[in-house]
């Protein structure tokens, strides 16, 4: 290979691995963390499949270790899942939740969302709560979902009777009293403020015992209409359009080289 030649070349390479990392703008950029009991399913029990379609995200207090959740004080054991992304200020950022509980009446089991801000504050897009009366999102005596988020529908009631669901555990199908039940999918929405990388978590407690479990479903993460998808992140269609570009320049400059 020529001097010229060599140069395009190194040319070439270095566009390519521009292309593609400006590609995961907007995707995951970590591995998700689970703290507790995590996983995922399809439509099972009580829970449907998720609006996107295909399986979705779920954590429940069952199995799940010790756990202050937001530490509003009465708080015992649940499960939390996180991961992070990059985002651009004014990116959409949107996600379904279904809160599902086998607890009801004087036990407050919770779920909730909070995003960290690449400036390091923390805002919570939703919160949902056992209770026997009223709405179950968003959650009573819970920090106050910040400004800018939209819930649809806004206000929710539980869908009431013993939820089957299979990560509830031993659970699964029980109610102790008013307030156990689901909500069935949710959908939230929120605009980014800043430009850099957010950590979004995902965490439901149990209230008061350990007994009787609480889960939260989720899906559908997207920012900007990109979906987030922490254990596989992948380029968007533009990028990879762009960097095919790129390869085929290589491959074109070598066919040229052999001739």
């Amino acid at each position: 290979m020529n001097n010229l030649s060599s140069r395009k070349f190194r040319q070439l390479t270095a566009i390519s691995a521009v292309l593609l990392s400006v590609g995961m703008a907007g995707e995951a950029s970590a591995a998700a963390v689970c703290s507790g009991s995590c996983g995922a399913l399809g439509a099972n029990g009580v829970v449907t499949t998720s609006p996107e379609g295909g399986d979705y995200r779920w954590v429940s207090t069952d199995g799940g270790p010790s756990n202050s959740g937001l530490g509003l004080g009465g708080e015992t054991n649940g499960s939390t899942y996180s991961f992070t992304f990059d985002g651009t200020a004014a990116d959409p950022l949107e996600f379904f939740f279904n809160f599902v509980t086998s607890d009801g009446a004087g036990f407050a089991d919770y779920a909730w969302v909070n995003l960290t801000l690449p400036s390091s504050t923390v805002v919570t897009l939703f919160t949902a709560r056992t209770t026997p009366s009223g709405n179950t999102v968003p959650g009573f005596g819970m920090p106050a979902i910040s400004p800018g988020v939209t819930i649809d529908p806004a206000t929710v009631l539980i869908i009431a009777g013993g939820p089957a669901w299979d990560p509830l555990g031993g659970s699964s199908g029980a109610c102790f009293s008013a307030g156990c039940g689901y909500t069935d999918w949710v959908k939230a929405d929120y605009a980014l403020p800043e430009t850099g990388t957010y950590s979004i978590l995902f965490g439901v407690v149990n209230w008061a015992d350990t007994a009787f479990q609480t889960g939260l479903a989720f899906d559908g993460v997207t920012v900007a209409g990109v979906p987030i998808d922490p254990e596989d992140p992948i380029p968007e269609p533009a990028t990879l359009v762009l960097l095919g570009l790129g390869l085929a320049g290589l491959g074109g400059m070598r066919r040229r080289k052999a001739v």
